[in-house]
C-alpha cells in the first residue's frame, strides 16, 4: 500500500508529468525562448525594483529566483514569473509606511510579504479557494486579453517614441503620449521602428525562428558601434553584478503589523492575473491547466524570491507573452531564463547595459498584439449579446482601471448577468407535437396542437430562489388569458435544482390553483428534485412524484 504513496504525490510535482513527454525537438525553443526571456526581464524588473522602492538588482532576483519556484510547481507551460508593475506599486504603497524611513527595515518587510503570499498560497491551495477562478468564463477571457494586449502596448510606446510616459489608465496615458509626440526623438523612434519591422518581418516570413533573439543580439551591437546612448538613445543602463545570497526572514508575522493584508493582496493580485494568462496560453496551445496547482506554483515562486531577500512575484502577461513568442514549450524555458540570468549578473552586465529600451518595447508590443482577438469579438455580438457585453466589461474594466481591478469587475459583472438572466428564465409553455406523443413550446412551434383543457409548462432553467416568483408570475398570466383549465401540469425535465423557494412557489401554485378547482401535477423530476419536494411535502399535495408519471399519461383523456 506504501507504494502508492509517491506515485499520488506526484501530481503535485509537474514536472514529473512534462518531462515524462518532453521531446529533443522542443529544447532548442526552451533554449531560446529562455535567453529572450532573461533579455526582457532585466530592464523591466530593474524599472519594477525601482518602483517598489527597492534596489534595482532585488528585481533581477525575482526572475531568477521566481522561475525556478514556478517551474518546479507551477501546471502553466509558458507563464514566465517576476516582478510586476501592480504588485510593486502595491509595495511601495503599503511598505513605506510600515518601515518607517528604514531602507533595511524596508527590504526586509518586502522579503517577509513574499514570505507571507507563500503561506498564504499553500492555504488556499489545501482550502481548495481556485474555484474562484470560474468566476472568470471564456468570453470574460477575449475581453481581459484585449484590454491587457491594448494597456500593455500603450504603456511601451513612450518607450518606442523616446517620451515621458504616465497616467493611471490606457486612456489618461493615451493622452499624455498624443501631447508628447512634438517631443518625439527621431533616433529612438528609428530604432523601434526598425526592430519592430524586423520583428514582424521575422513572425511573417521565419515563424519559429529565434528572431526576437538576433534582434536582441543586433541592437547591442548596433549600439556599441555607433554609440547610440551618447545620442540620446535610453539604454538599461549598468545592472549590479553578483547572485543572491539565501537566507530565511528577518521578520516575523507579528514584527510587523498590516503584512497579512498586504501579501493578500498580493495573492489575489497574483492569482487573478496569473491565471488569466495562463488559461490564455494554455488554450492557444490546446493543453490542461490546473488552477489549483497554481497556488502551489506561485506560493514556490514567492518563497524561492523570498529566500533571495526579493519582494512579491506573480505571473504577467507581457513576459509571458515574450517567452511563448520566442517559442517556449514547457517550464524548463524559465529554467534557462534563470541559468542566463545567473551568468548575465556574473559575467556579462556591461554587454546588456547597452541594450536600447526602444527594442524591448517593439518585443513586447509584437508579443502582445494577438491577444487582440477582434474576430472573436465580432462572433460574439453576432451569437451571443449577453457574451459579448461580459466581454465588452472585462475590455473596458481592464483600460479604465488596469489589469487586475479590471479582471475583478469583469468577473462581478458575469456573476450578476448570470443571476439576471437566471432570475428570468424563459418559461415554455407545451403543445404536441402533430401526429406524436411528445410535447415542445408553443411560442417555438406555433404548428403545435393546443392542449384541452389543461396547461403545461416547462421553466427552463433551475427553480432557485431568485427566480421563483418571476415563473409563478409567467404561469398566472397565462391562465388569466386560458379560460376552461381544469389541470396544471409542471415539466421539470429542464430543471436541474430546484431549492426550498422553488418548492415554496410550487406549494403557492397548488393553493391557488386548488381555490379555483384546477388540479396541479408535476412531471420530469429528476432524482434530487423529487427528493427534495416529498421531503418538503409536495407530493402529499399534488399526487405521484414520479419517473413513471409523463406527461402524455396525464393529458391522454383530454384528447379530442
Amino acid at each position: 500500500m506504501t507504494h502508492r504513496w509517491p506515485r499520488r504525490w506526484l501530481r503535485y510535482f509537474p514536472p514529473a508529468r512534462w518531462l515524462a513527454e518532453y521531446q529533443a525537438g522542443w529544447l532548442p525553443g526552451d533554449i531560446i525562448a529562455g535567453v529572450t526571456l532573461a533579455a526582457y526581464a532585466i530592464p523591466v524588473s530593474l524599472a519594477y525594483a525601482a518602483l517598489a522602492g527597492l534596489p534595482p538588482q532585488v528585481g533581477i532576483y525575482g526572475y531568477l529566483l521566481g522561475g525556478l519556484g514556478y517551474a518546479l510547481f507551477g501546471s502553466s507551460r509558458q507563464l514566465a514569473v517576476g516582478p510586476t508593475s501592480a504588485i510593486s506599486l502595491m509595495v511601495a504603497g503599503s511598505v513605506g509606511a510600515m518601515a518607517g524611513g528604514d531602507a533595511v527595515h524596508y527590504a526586509q518587510i518586502a522579503s517577509l510579504a513574499a514570505f507571507t503570499v507563500a503561506l498564504l498560497c499553500l492555504i488556499a491551495w489545501l482550502l481548495r479557494l481556485s474555484t474562484l477562478v470560474r468566476l472568470i468564463s471564456d468570453s470574460i477571457l477575449v475581453g481581459f486579453k484585449a484590454g491587457a494586449g491594448l494597456t500593455i502596448i500603450m504603456t511601451q510606446l513612450p518607450n518606442l517614441f523616446g517620451v515621458g510616459g504616465g497616467g493611471d489608465n490606457f486612456f489618461e496615458r493615451a493622452l499624455l503620449l498624443a501631447g508628447r509626440l512634438g517631443q518625439t526623438h527621431t533616433l529612438v523612434l528609428a530604432v523601434g521602428a526598425a526592430a519592430l519591422l524586423l520583428l514582424l518581418l521575422g513572425e511573417r516570413f521565419l515563424p519559429g525562428k529565434p528572431v526576437g533573439l538576433a534582434v536582441v543580439a543586433l541592437s547591442i551591437a548596433a549600439a556599441s558601434a555607433f554609440g547610440l546612448a551618447a545620442l540620446g538613445v535610453p539604454t538599461t543602463g549598468e545592472v549590479p553584478a553578483g547572485l543572491p545570497s539565501l537566507a530565511g526572514p528577518a521578520l516575523r508575522l507579528r514584527d510587523v503589523e498590516g503584512i497579512v493584508p498586504l501579501a493578500a493582496g498580493c495573492v489575489l493580485l497574483a492569482y487573478v492575473e496569473g491565471i488569466s494568462a495562463a488559461r490564455a496560453f494554455a488554450t492557444k496551445h490546446r493543453y490542461a491547466l490546473d488552477p489549483r496547482q497554481e497556488f502551489l506554483g506561485i506560493g514556490a515562486a514567492n518563497l524561492a524570491a523570498a529566500l533571495g531577500h526579493g519582494y512579491p512575484v506573480a505571473g504577467g502577461l507581457s513576459q509571458s507573452a515574450v517567452n511563448d513568442m520566442a517559442g517556449a514549450r514547457t517550464p524548463l524555458a524559465l529554467v534557462f531564463a534563470s541559468i542566463t540570468l545567473a551568468l548575465c549578473l556574473l559575467f556579462l552586465t556591461g554587454v546588456l547595459s547597452a541594450l536600447p529600451k526602444a527594442v524591448l518595447a517593439a518585443i513586447v508590443v509584437t508579443a502582445v498584439y494577438g491577444l487582440i482577438d477582434l474576430p472573436a469579438l465580432l462572433k460574439m455580438w453576432r451569437i451571443s449579446r449577453i457574451d459579448f457585453y461580459a466581454a465588452a466589461i472585462a475590455l473596458m474594466a481592464v483600460l479604465l482601471l488596469g489589469i487586475l481591478q479590471g479582471i475583478v469587475l469583469a468577473a462581478l459583472a458575469s456573476v450578476l448577468m448570470l443571476l439576471a438572466r437566471a432570475s428570468s428564465p424563459h418559461v415554455a409553455f407545451l403543445g404536441r407535437v402533430p401526429g406524436t406523443n411528445t410535447y415542445s413550446d408553443v411560442l417555438r412551434h406555433p404548428e403545435n396542437e393546443p392542449l384541452v383543457n389543461a396547461l403545461a409548462f416547462r421553466p427552463e432553467g433551475s427553480l432557485l430562489y431568485v427566480n421563483a416568483e418571476s415563473v409563478l408570475a409567467a404561469v398566472s398570466k397565462r391562465l388569466r388569458g386560458a379560460p376552461g383549465v381544469r389541470l396544471v401540469v409542471c415539466d421539470l425535465s429542464a430543471s436541474p435544482h430546484v431549492d426550498l423557494a422553488g418548492s415554496r412557489m410550487l406549494h403557492r401554485l397548488h393553493e391557488d390553483l386548488a381555490a379555483e378547482g384546477i388540479e396541479l401535477r408535476i412531471v420530469g423530476a429528476r432524482g434530487r428534485v423529487r427528493e427534495l419536494l416529498r421531503a418538503d411535502g409536495l407530493a402529499d399535495k399534488v399526487g405521484q412524484v414520479e419517473r413513471s408519471v409523463t406527461l402524455d399519461s396525464l393529458i391522454v383523456p383530454d384528447r379530442p
